[in-house]
């Protein structure tokens, strides 16, 4: 099946609401992004996520959109709350994987001399890759606090401060987390990946501030031009890999319980 898009305008296309689809569903990129076969497949995975119950408005992909485990990667879709579906990892198995803009008191003239020492350093200093382990070494009981408390545990140990828990959303974590609910091999491998930065597409990326177009916006997050800045990606690799396998093995034996159809 080859997705047929309707131009909005620029950034913006339309896949029309055709068979079970329940809302249209709105892509925002350029037309280059959307040359080439391999796009045809995440188009399908949008056309997938609008026929879920409850969805609102349309199923969304950003320009990063790509293949994934059933919404497209860069796909957005929000749902009704008392009619909508809840899923452990619609997009894939990165449950908690996020990504924070690091400031610093550095400047692009400062810091581009040294920049093969810096990547050194930073690749020497942080666990990275497949099967990395952390230097934080936690107990069961202790995981869970980091579980529960979030950002809060961290602030207590000394990896940041109160002005790091203003600006995470949740103030860093969420009120009704309970790290019971978890089985004890998604325990086992999360424990000596704390403090570790992943694998796969997690990075950390030196950039610099090139232009400022709104120049509130910046003072509010601390930039200005020249700066050098720190793009983190990272994730709960193991932990949160083996709670979505746990959860969605649950779901998998009651899913025809619900009468619903789902095309993936």
């Amino acid at each position: 099946m080859t997705i047929q898009l309707k131009r909005i305008d620029k950034y913006r296309w339309e896949v029309p609401k055709t068979g079970e689809m329940r809302v249209p569903g709105m892509i925002y990129a350029s037309e280059q992004m959307l040359k080439g076969e391999k796009q045809n497949e995440p188009l399908k995975q949008v056309a997938n996520v609008a026929t879920l119950p409850g969805i609102l408005k349309a199923s969304m992909a950003m320009p990063d959109m790509h293949w994934g485990y059933g919404f497209p990667i860069g796909g957005v879709a929000a749902f009704d709350w008392e009619t909508g579906i809840i899923s452990p990892g619609g997009v894939g198995y990165d449950i908690n994987c996020g990504v924070r803009l690091a400031t610093t008191a550095l400047v692009e003239k400062e810091v581009r001399p040294k920049l093969k020492d810096l990547v050194n350093a930073l690749y020497q200093n942080i666990p990275s890759g497949v099967g990395s382990t952390g230097s934080i070494k936690l107990s069961v009981k202790e995981e869970k606090k980091v579980l529960k408390q979030g950002s809060r545990w961290a602030v207590s140990q000394g990896f940041g401060n109160d002005m790091d828990i203003e600006h995470t959303e949740d103030n860093g974590c969420m009120p009704n987390a309970d790290p019971d609910v978890l089985s004890d091999r998604a325990l086992e491998r999360g424990r000596k990946q704390l403090g570790t930065l992943g694998s796969g597409n997690h990075f950390i990326e030196v950039g610099v501030v090139e232009d400022v177009y709104d120049q509130k916006a910046a003072n509010v997050f601390g930039l200005f031009e020249g700066q050098v800045t720190l793009m983190l990606h990272t994730g709960s690799r193991g932990l949160g890999y083996q709670t979505r396998d746990d959860t969605l093995t649950i779901i998998k034996k009651n899913i025809n319980k619900l009468n619903s159809k789902h095309p993936d």
